[in-house]
Formats: structure tokens, C-alpha cells, sequence
């Protein structure tokens, strides 16, 4: 196949140019800018457009498809000229499934804990040489590319995200996958420029399930009353398995997970983490894994790019960054490291930087999320609230609505900066979260100070 990328360079759409560039397609591409690491990566390839920009020359009836990604406009001269000539052109999930209508399809959806689901799955799978077509979220120890595609494989695991398709299609991603086999971890709202209300985001997961495919099979968690909810009263001709968190204990900061054989010590930790595992330790059996094999490799998964991952740790302090930004995983994410360690100082900081976080009105979705922390410290920056045509938001604005009197707000990212680097770190833990990197903290230079 030709397939021309344009917008290229995003997360997403690189490593799926990098796929099918590895499956021997010819793949050329289109952006306005590209940063690392999709630079790099692309041009290790060669797939690293020479100039930035959009050319509609590059679009020619020699093209077999286009892929548009959501950083495209929907006026963009290339994607104008493939209308013009008739080229067809897909979103990057419509290109998925139209690449794995003969596949098995495993989707992981849920609005928090898919990357991690879908890494433990894939993890697990790596580990006893099943080959499996994928896509997911974050950068995973042992796998070169974040998608893989193939004309042999059997099966393919999607993460499945709710947002939206491309800029010409307004429908959630995991609306078009067409699951065998899905996945619901949890539902808690987010995006809500996209979906203004709670009702209009759950319907979303409504509509999810309406796609699985009959005789199919959801697993979904049932501690969670959303989804329980929405599972029960699906009308879809499909398996309905229930999971929720496995039995578990903490000793001397190493979480022990409860097997048929015996306590297990594991390297990820968290009771949202626990849970994550069961889903995926379910999917796994779906795709022929059997218990004693899963736990055999699950011991060594030691968890997903920004999802908990350890910055460094010294003798008596520990330093964590997590993608963590909408309420639910924030509060989850600080329960668990206050969980992991009950006799340390726990400094959390969090960064609002989403759209959602950044707006007045989903604020009070935060409250109580930081309760779990000794030190509770949020930074945003004015100029991202501006960017993103939002209202002013104001010191007391965030302390009303995370609910802490002794709550640290900083707009500036040298103060920031500044009173992290003061703090005395013997016998704490450290948990910075953010999707952002507080106005340009190295999490390098952290190391030197614990």
C-alpha cells in the first residue's frame, strides 16, 4: 500500500506510520511541527518529512489511503486535495479496523487504566512468545513500536480511547473497533469539551458496548457502579464477566499479591493496579493464557511509561511520576503510594494542565483527591489556561475546590521549582503528577536532590 500521514508526527500517528513502514508499505508524510521523540524515531526510518508544512502536491492518485490526525485541521490543503481527488481517507481508528477486520480485535476501554491493562496484557503475552498485533498508549520496556501490524497474526489488542476520531470524525475512538472481546476498567468523567456532561460521556460506554460484536464477551469491573451500571443493562447478545480487585498485602513497602500458590511478590503496586491486573489476567485467559502462566509473568511486568514509574530511590526516600490528571486516578494514584508507604512523608504534586482540569467548572470534580498526601501541592500555569480560551482561575478557586486549608497552589514554574528542591526528602516519598512537566522541571534533575 501508498498510505500518506497527514500530521505525522503525534504520538499516535507516528508509531503507526513506523508499523507500517516495518510491514513493508510505502509511507510518506505531512506536519506543521514535530518533537521528540517522534522525531527521531521517524527519522531512524526514514519517514522524517524534509520540510514542515502542508504540501498538497504530496497527494497524488498514486495514493492508495490518507490518514488524518486530530492535530490536522479540517481545512487543511491536503486533506482538501484527497477530497478533491477521491483518495480514500480514514482516521486513525477507522484505519485500525479496517487493518484487523479478519483479526480477532481485544479492546481495552474504561477511563482510566487501559495503557495499563493493555501493557500487562502484552507483557504477558511477550513473555511466552505469543505474537500478537497491537496498539497502545505508552512506550513499553521490550517492544521497539507502540503499534504493531501484521497479515499473520491472529489477534490484535487495541487500547481503546473515548476521544474523538479525527477533526471531520467527531466519534470516540473505540466506537469503531468492533471488539471480540472487550474491556470496561472504569468511568469517571473527562473531556469535557467534548462531553459537556456526565450523562452525555457515560452514554459513550453505552454506545461501546452496543459494538461488540454478537457472542462476544465483555469483562468489566464491578467495583466500579458506573460500569456496573452500564454492563447491566446492555441489550448486546454478549458474555458478561465480572472481575474485581484480588486479594493483597504490603510488607515492608513490596505488595504481595494473594495466588493459588501463595502470596506472590509483584513489582507494580496500588489497589487500582490490582485491579487493573485482574482485567488483564482475565483477557489473557480469553486469549489461552492460563492463571499459573500469568502470574508467572506478571512478576516481572514493572508497569507502563508515566504510569507510576520510578524516578530514583535512595535509602530512605522514593520519587514517582505519573500521567495522573483526572480526579479519579489522582486520588487512586496518591492512595496507593501512601498505601505502599504508611510510614513516610507523602509530598504530592499535581499539575493541572487538561482542558477538564483547566476549566472552573470541572475544578470541583477534584474535591478530597489529594487527602491521601502529607503535602498537598497543585501548580498551573495562567498562560495554559489562556491558550485554552478558559476562564482566570484563581488561587482560591483551587482551594475551595480540593478541599485542603493547607493546600500549596504556584503559577510560577521557577517558585515551583524552587520549594521543590528546598524540601527535605529523608523518609519521604515523592509523586509528581502531571500529563505536562510543570513548566519545564527536568524529572532527571530530581534524582540529584533525593
Amino acid at each position: 500500500m501508498r498510505v500518506h500521514f497527514i500530521a505525522i508526527g503525534g504520538s499516535a500517528m507516528h508509531n503507526l506510520a513506523m508499523a507500517l513502514h516495518d510491514k513493508g508499505d510505502i509511507v510518506t508524510g505531512s506536519d506543521d511541527e514535530i518533537f521528540e521523540p517522534s522525531k527521531s524515531r521517524l527519522a531512524k526510518r526514514g519517514l522524517l518529512p524534509q520540510d514542515y508544512g502542508w504540501f498538497p502536491e504530496k497527494i497524488t492518485k498514486e495514493l492508495d489511503a490518507v490518514i488524518l490526525g486530530m492535530h490536522a485541521k479540517s481545512d487543511n490543503p491536503e486533506l482538501l486535495r484527497a477530497k478533491e481527488l477521491g483518495i480514500k481517507i480514514y482516521s486513525y481508528p477507522e484505519f485500525l479496523y479496517a487493518q484487523s477486520k479478519n483479526k480477532t480485535r481485544v479492546v481495552i476501554g474504561g477511563s482510566h487504566g487501559k495503557t495499563t491493562i493493555t501493557s500487562m496484557i502484552l507483557h504477558v503475552l511477550q513473555y511466552h512468545n505469543k505474537d500478537v498485533d497491537y496498539m497502545v498508549g505508552a512506550q513499553l520496556e521490550g517492544f521497539d513500536v507502540m503499534v504493531k501490524l501484521t497479515d499473520a497474526n491472529d489477534f490484535i489488542v487495541l487500547e481503546g480511547d473515548e476521544y474523538l476520531s479525527s477533526p471531520i470524525d467527531r466519534r470516540p475512538k473505540f466506537h469503531l473497533y468492533k471488539p471480540n472481546i472487550a474491556l470496561l476498567s472504569g468511568i469517571a468523567w473527562d473531556h469535557i469539551n467534548v462531553f459537556p456532561t456526565f450523562e452525555n460521556y457515560v452514554e459513550q460506554f453505552d454506545v461501546f458496548l452496543e459494538q461488540i460484536t454478537a457472542g462476544g464477551a465483555i469483562i468489566y469491573n464491578e467495583e466500579d457502579p458506573e460500569v456496573k451500571k452500564v454492563v447491566e443493562r446492555t441489550a448486546s447478545l454478549i458474555k458478561k464477566y465480572p472481575y474485581r480487585t484480588p486479594e493483597y498485602t504490603i510488607e515492608n513497602g513490596q505488595t504481595l499479591l494473594e495466588t493459588p500458590e501463595g502470596p506472590m511478590p509483584i513489582e507494580i503496586f496500588g489497589k487500582h493496579n490490582l485491579n487493573n491486573l485482574e482485567g488483564a489476567r482475565w483477557i489473557c485467559q480469553l486469549m489461552g493464557v492460563d492463571a499459573n502462566d500469568f502470574y508467572e509473568a506478571i512478576a516481572t511486568f514493572s508497569g507502563a511509561s508515566k504510569r507510576l514509574e520510578k524516578i530514583t530511590e535512595s535509602g530512605t526516600a522514593v520519587a514517582y511520576k505519573d500521567f495522573a490528571h483526572s480526579p479519579s486516578k489522582v486520588k487512586a494514584t496518591t492512595q496507593a503510594v501512601k498505601d505502599q508507604y504508611p510510614d513516610r512523608k507523602l509530598i504530592a504534586c499535581l499539575e493541572l494542565h487538561t482542558y477538564s482540569s483547566l476549566n472552573p467548572e470541572f475544578l470541583k470534580e477534584y474535591q478530597g483527591a489529594l487527602d491521601a498526601a502529607d503535602s498537598a501541592v497543585v501548580f498551573y500555569s495562567p498562560h495554559a489556561v489562556m491558550i485554552k480560551k478558559l476562564e482566570e482561575i484563581k488561587g482560591e478557586q483551587i482551594d475551595e475546590a480540593f478541599g485542603r486549608e493547607d493546600l500549596i497552589v504556584f503559577t510560577n514554574p521557577a517558585d515551583f521549582k524552587t520549594y521543590l528542591y528546598s524540601q527535605n526528602f529523608e523518609n519521604t516519598a515523592l509523586l509528581l503528577m502531571s500529563s505536562g512537566n510543570y513548566g519545564g522541571l527536568d524529572f532527571n534533575e530530581v534524582k540529584t536532590y533525593l
